[in-house]
Parts: C-alpha cells; sequence; structure tokens
C-alpha cells in the first residue's frame, strides 16, 4: 500500500538519482562542435598544428588548466567553456589557463 509519507521519502532519493547518472552521461566535446572550433579544441593537445594555433605552448593540456574540472589522473572533466561537456584531459583550446 503507497502512501503519501512513502512518496514523500522516495522523492529526494529519486532526484539524487537522477542528478549522480546526469553527471556520470555527460557527453565529450566534439571537436566539430561550433564552440570547439571557435576556441580551436583539439582532444589531443600534441596534434596540434603550431602554425595554426600559435598560442598552444608544449606541456599545456586541459588537465593542467586553471578550467580543468576533472580529477587528477582522471581521462576526463568538465569544463565551464563547454558547460554540460566533457573535455580530454588530453585535450587543449585557445581558453586555456595554465594552474598557479
Amino acid at each position: 500500500m503507497s502512501t503519501r509519507r512513502n512518496f514523500i521519502r522516495l522523492v529526494p532519493v529519486a532526484g539524487a538519482g537522477l542528478l549522480a547518472g546526469t553527471a556520470w552521461s555527460q557527453a565529450m566535446v566534439d571537436e566539430k562542435d561550433p564552440t570547439a572550433v571557435s576556441l580551436g579544441y583539439h582532444a589531443d593537445a600534441s596534434k596540434i598544428d603550431k602554425a595554426k594555433q600559435p598560442k598552444h605552448t608544449a606541456g599545456a593540456a586541459c588537465s593542467n588548466c586553471a578550467l580543468y574540472q576533472g580529477k587528477a589522473g582522471a581521462a576526463s572533466g568538465g569544463c565551464p567553456i563547454f558547460a554540460g561537456k566533457q573535455v580530454a584531459a588530453k585535450g587543449w583550446c585557445t581558453a586555456y589557463v595554465k594552474k598557479p
């Protein structure tokens, strides 16, 4: 028998589950995405053409960018520039700011 009290207990648990599921299912940024193209995003910074991206410096990657929100050692993580999407830890874009 369902009661209103049981329903009220279940709602916060269901909401937390939905939020956790959303965090795990974030898509990776596509290099052809309009925002990615405008920022010169590359999923692998070692393949950047220095002639096309003169701002890129050796060793610069999303994993050591101040904007990167992934955990240390993770293959990917969030970035506020690409809201709701993950960037590759080995990636790079022109919004790169070295971590202090």
